[in-house]
């Protein structure tokens, strides 16, 4: 960064595998790209201690403000984006790690809405999503027609309760289809799991999560990575399959390309004015 240069401060939410790693990064390098941490709130602030500088610690989420944020990044649970992405929008660019909580429509709509009034930025990483700007750049012309994510993940890297919970647990000998169908459906029964699955809905807004399927797959032979694949199709016959194996220590939930692709969206999150961006 060049003498003079505006930093752009950055607040994280949420200390979790994917908030620390985040941490660590722009304590370690985020001068030389223009980043500087702001703040770092969790909801067990004790976790915080022994880590994080004091000064940086946020005790309460409301208090934001006081840090004169321009970029607040989620990676903590979709309530978040729920309960504060509107008033996250009003005064910084919003990235949401947890992209599931825009399956809820009414929190979609009014995220969109908080973009476009404040001329700050939705963001939404692509994480784990392969080809994610080509299939917003299908949508956009009118020629995506279908969009289908299939996630395989081994049975102890779901964190699923209920019904999905118990197939997870009973899929320990064979493959097993935990869900197939609409992605809105599935985003309530499995929030920690199919954020790659969101993001897919929000770069097809044509399509929207009631239109793109998900297909939710438990595995007992892939211990140590996670397999996402994509097929869009379009008019006369065009398809395209992506297959991306993603390196995942035995029972994680996020793989660990997963950490470097959310710092590189990061490297990207400015300037893109009030709308959604896919980043």
């Amino acid at each position: 960064m060049s003498e003079g240069q505006s930093k752009r401060r950055v607040g994280i939410v949420g200390y979790g595998h994917l908030g620390q790693y985040l941490v660590r990064r722009l304590q370690d390098n985020g001068l030389q790209h223009g980043l500087e941490l702001a703040f770092v709130w969790n909801r067990d602030a004790n976790k915080l201690k022994g880590t994080v500088p004091v000064e940086l610690q946020l005790g309460k989420l409301t208090d934001f403000l006081e840090r004169r944020v321009d970029i607040i990044i989620e990676v903590a649970h979709p309530c978040i984006a729920q309960a504060h992405g509107e008033s996250f929008l009003k005064a910084a660019d919003f990235m949401v790690g947890s992209p599931t909580a825009l399956a809820d429509l009414e929190t979609e709509l009014k995220l969109r809405e908080a973009a476009r009034q404040s001329g700050h930025t939705l963001y939404i990483p692509s994480g784990a999503l392969w080809g994610g700007q080509d299939i917003q750049r299908m949508d956009d012309g009118g020629m995506l027609q279908a969009l289908t994510v299939t996630m395989v993940k081994h049975p102890n890297s779901f964190r699923l309760g209920g019904h999905l919970g118990e197939l997870a647990q009973g899929a320990q000998q064979k493959r097993t289809v935990l869900y197939d169908g609409p992605v809105r459906r599935l985003c309530p029964l499995a929030p920690n799991n199919v954020n790659t699955m969101a993001a897919a809905c929000m770069a097809a807004p044509s399509l929207g999560f009631d239109g793109v399927k998900g297909c939710l797959i438990a595995d007992p032979d892939l211990p140590d990575y996670h397999v996402v694949e994509t097929e869009a199709t379009g008019p006369g016959g065009f398809s395209v399959r992506t297959r991306r194996k993603n390196p995942a220590a035995c029972g994680a939930v996020t793989g660990a390309a997963t950490f470097t692709a959310f710092w590189s969206s990061l490297l990207v999150c400015q300037g893109h004015g009030g709308r959604v961006y896919l980043c």
